[in-house]
């Protein structure tokens, strides 16, 4: 199909397609890509992805993740310093309990004790007074020096 000599020209298409831009603002803007001449205001700021602004959105991501580590890292020491004094608090709890019991326990065995050695004590008393008694009833005993 043959191409018109009136469509080779310039002409402006119609307004709703994005792609046409005047020559005369391409040669002024010939360094700028098309989204610069888009958005004026993008002229004066890097591009999101020229290097020094990538380089900044990649530091500030990483400041970013450092800062929720270091939250993090203080939350969990926080956690565990809480759950160390927890189980000491609750560990002298009952470790307080045990040595009470442990105390009633050998005082009840003091007592018994007590009762035992006072009880052998009066059995080897009286043994003593029997044996006593047995030994000067007897008729075999040490000579006498009279």
């Amino acid at each position: 199909m043959p191409t018109s000599p009136a469509s080779s020209t310039t002409s402006p298409p119609s307004s709703t397609s994005p792609a046409y831009v005047p020559r005369a603002l391409l040669s002024l803007h010939i360094r700028q890509p098309r989204s610069a001449l888009a958005n004026p205001s993008s002229r004066w700021h890097g591009q999101v992805n020229d290097p020094p602004v990538r380089n900044s959105q990649e530091a500030f991501q990483m400041e970013m993740r450092a800062a929720r580590m270091v939250h993090s890292a203080d939350s969990l020491l926080k956690l565990v310093s809480e759950l160390k004094r927890t189980a000491i608090f609750s560990g002298l709890a009952s470790l307080n309990e045990n040595v009470d019991r442990r105390i009633e326990v050998l005082g009840q065995q003091a007592e018994g004790t007590e009762r035992m050695l006072e009880r052998i004590g009066q059995e080897a008393a009286a043994s003593l007074k029997e044996l006593e008694a047995h030994y000067y009833s007897s008729v075999v005993r040490s000579p006498s020096y009279d």
